[in-house]
């Protein structure tokens, strides 16, 4: 067999092929192929030598041997060069004809290593390059030149095609080498290797639990690793991991430590300290090896909670994003010559990209990384998840999961009305409220009476996409209500509608923060749902103000009633569960809620002019810094 023939027992690189010696190029066998990659990209015979087919080159290495030269071949003038090369005997002018289909790879033998993708896309850390994504105006100009300097020795330029199974669903993408480290840096990955083994010392001997709590609540609920790869490489090869990737698991993991029960006896590490290390980890590694692991361990960087860095988790999230576009992570992978479970791994961390890039957009007030144009992965479906022998719980779970994708991107719809400078006449808030009703009729099942009647919560992730509903629709109808007050003919009636739509909104969002049992405060939250209850008491707050006129009546408007009861159950859920998706909105609001209930107590006269004061004026996410320095410095935070 050609791919026996390759194997080098004395240490020296394997002999080229024959096709690859004519053509002077670099020969590179994978395992379980009979063809190099060069050949399978020319779409010609691949032999080695000893084979019959090599009977004319047998010929010349005797002439050679007793002294007699083969005629010289008459150098072609530079256009004959040209064209010579581009019309080789084993290569093709563009667009290259699709690959055939490679033998299936042999099953893997129990105890041994998995062999890595033949495509090879950034998957190892360890690597000193990245493949990067050449650009559509430029990927048939480096195409052609890649195929004419093969003909040369040594003008090879390392690049590769992934051509599609079927020319009818996309084109050919190409890919690049570039050096993943800066020039002058050595390969040394010590810095955040330093600070794993750091953290693992402090967490041993529950390391393995810890990762268990892991795909249990977070993986399951927004899937971003592979977990049969992601453990049997744990188990067999775990040096190969990048460290930044593993410190930054652990430390996204530790949420979940008091809700176990084989951790919640024993004693939690100092979370803000290993929090620390892992963001170390992760900025030397960012620096000077980022590969594709490091877009996992920055989105679950950004992911960790409690939530109290601003500034530093856009950062993150930017970088996330920069590297998915350098990885092509944008571009749709099924109709790629590359194994299927690297086609859902790469299609998962970009829909974990997605959903963190639009609710953090709504959060930050800061407008979204990602343009739905600049990106063709197909949506998830349950094929991608699931396979038969899936269970129910794990069918509910991903259909949930599904679900927040669609949410994700009907946001963005609101997200583009709100950050769009001038605005599109075409985009009215009731286009909104039809893409939000056509997102709720699309469910089904139990996923269906999530969302309209807060049932089936105790479904991993069901609880935090009920309250993602609500919010999206809280928001709409915020719209709605600014739309009609910018009309100088809005009747007051309408008005008046609007305002008590919003307020069940907010009402529901109490209701269901109401009904949270400790099963539910112990699942999955996207970190980024603190800054929704912050943002309904603020709206709450702020229709109140707008119509009441006392500061009896103030206290007694049903909108300040909500915004109180929602702040005394955070309050409960802080001091009982230690349950931080509710910090931020008790360390805003809390003084602000006491000085009204004061005020209305107060025997001094107040107006309602009086009570507009600055205590009052609801900070904006972009200016928490300042009101609130020990939560938001990005100098003393470890998220």
């Amino acid at each position: 067999m050609p791919g026996e023939a390759r194997t080098s027992k004395t240490g020296r690189l394997p002999p080229a092929c024959i096709p690859c010696r004519r053509r002077k190029s670099r020969c590179h066998t994978e395992p379980g192929s009979s063809m190099c990659t060069t050949c399978r990209a020319h779409s010609s015979e691949c032999f080695f030598p000893g084979d019959p087919r090599d009977q004319g080159n047998a010929q010349l290495t005797r002439r050679r041997r007793k002294g007699t030269a083969a005629p010289a071949r008459q150098m072609p003038r530079p256009a004959e060069a040209i064209t010579a090369a581009l019309l080789d005997q084993d290569s093709h002018p563009l667009p290259l004809p699709p690959l055939p289909s490679p033998p299936p790879a042999p099953s893997p033998i129990p105890g041994s290593k998995v062999q890595e993708s033949p495509l090879a896309l950034a998957s190892r850390d360890d690597q000193q390059q990245n493949l990067h994504i050449v650009g559509p105006a430029g990927r048939d100009d480096s195409q052609v030149l890649a195929d004419y300097l093969a003909g040369f020795p040594g003008g090879t330029r390392s690049a590769r095609m992934i051509v599609p199974v079927s020319a009818a669903h996309s084109r050919p993408v190409l890919f690049t080498m570039v050096d993943k480290r800066p020039v002058g840096t050595a390969e040394d990955r010590s810095v955040s290797a330093q600070k794993l083994v750091i953290i693992e010392k402090l967490l041993e001997p529950y390391i393995g639990l810890l990762v268990d709590e892991y795909f249990k609540k977070s993986n399951a609920c927004l899937p971003l690793l592979d977990e049969d790869s992601f453990r049997r490489q744990f188990q067999d090869d775990k040096d190969q991991i990048s460290p930044a990737l593993l410190a930054c698991l652990y430390a996204h993991s530790l949420i979940y430590w008091r809700h176990s029960p084989d951790l919640v006896l024993l004693r939690c590490p100092d979370t803000r300290f290993i929090w620390n290390l892992a963001n170390e980890a992760l900025y030397s590694e960012l620096h000077l090896s980022p590969g594709m692991s490091i877009i996992s361990a920055l989105l679950l960087n950004v992911g960790g909670r409690p939530n109290t860095s601003l500034i530093g988790n856009g950062l993150m999230l930017g970088s996330a994003v920069s590297m998915a576009y350098s990885l092509g992570l944008n571009r749709s992978p099924l109709h790629w010559d590359i194994p299927q479970p690297e086609k859902y791994l790469r299609m998962k961390i970009w829909w974990a990209l997605l959903v963190n890039d639009r609710w953090m957009s709504l959060a930050h007030g800061t407008p979204p990384h990602i343009s739905r144009s600049h990106h063709d992965v197909p949506w998830p479906k349950m094929v991608y998840f699931c396979e038969n022998e899936a269970t129910d719980v794990q069918r509910r779970t991903a259909s949930v999961y599904i679900a927040l994708v669609g949410l994700s991107d009907v946001l963005d719809h609101h997200l583009q009305r709100i950050y769009q400078i001038h605005q599109d006449k075409d985009s009215t808030p009731g286009k909104l409220e039809a893409s939000l009703n056509g997102w709720v009729d699309s469910l089904e099942g139990s996923t269906r009476l999530i969302v309209l009647r807060g049932t089936w919560l105790h479904i991993p992730g069901a609880a935090n996409l009920r309250l993602a509903y609500l919010t999206t629709r809280l928001l709409q109808q915020r719209i709605e209500l600014e739309t009609e007050k910018q009309q100088s003919n809005t009747d007051e009636a309408q008005l008046s509608n609007k305002h008590t739509q919003a307020r069940r909104t907010a009402e529901e969002i109490l209701m269901l923060t109401q009904e949270l049992q400790a099963e539910q405060l112990g699942d999955f939250w996207l970190s980024i749902t603190a800054f929704t209850f912050p943002a309904t008491v603020n709206f709450l707050l702020r229709c109140a103000l707008d119509t009441e006129d006392s500061p009896q009546a103030l206290a007694q408007s049903p909108f300040f009633q909500i915004a109180h009861s929602l702040m005394n159950v955070l309050r409960l859920y802080q001091e009982k569960y230690e349950w931080d998706i509710g910090n931020v909105c008790l360390a805003q609001h809390s003084d602000i809620i006491n000085k009204i209930l004061a005020g209305a107590l107060s025997n001094e006269p107040q107006t309602s002019q009086s009570m507009q004061t600055p205590d009052f004026i609801m900070p904006d996410a972009s200016i928490m810094d300042e009101f609130y320095p020990s939560l938001w410095d990005p100098l003393q935070n470890a998220w």
